[in-house]
């Protein structure tokens, strides 16, 4: 019976340890995403006496994730505009979100104004995006006319 309160006693300490330390991290990620809040107020609306690149760098520093701010997917050195699981991409071009996030492109498919085309064999993406064929040629291999 002892052995059984005093196993009784240390896993509620133990849960205890672990409750306090779990509401430590809370308020500490709670902490830290009102800084990056301030920060993005900060720096979106007024670049007064600050360089834009500085202010790029800051909000870079600040561990930011597109999910919770997308607004930083639209600063000068982006990936893209839209956010797509945390990251920021282009939709319109990006194979892997073509059209929307998480739309993934076929192995031989491209990106193109965010449709998947196959630059092989497309007239209007021929080898590229845009890469128009003239009038009356044909697209083989990403080729016009490939004869």
């Amino acid at each position: 019976m002892m052995r059984l309160v005093t196993l009784f006693f240390a896993l509620s300490a133990t849960i205890a340890i672990l409750a306090a330390k779990s509401v430590a991290e809370f308020d500490e990620e709670h902490d830290r995403n009102i800084q990056s809040s301030e920060l993005i107020q900060e720096y979106s609306t007024s670049l007064r006496g600050v360089s834009h690149f500085l202010a790029e760098q800051n909000l870079k520093a600040a561990n930011l994730k597109c999910d919770k701010f997308p607004r930083i997917c639209r600063l000068k050195n982006s990936p893209g505009p839209d956010c797509c699981k945390k990251k920021c991409v282009n939709v319109k071009t990006d194979r892997f979100n073509c059209g929307m996030c998480g739309y993934k492109c076929k192995y031989t498919e491209i990106c193109c104004k965010g449709q998947c085309v196959n630059a092989s064999f497309d007239k209007r993406n021929c080898g590229g995006c845009n890469n128009k064929c003239k009038k009356g040629q044909f697209c083989a291999y990403g080729m016009c006319n490939y004869a």
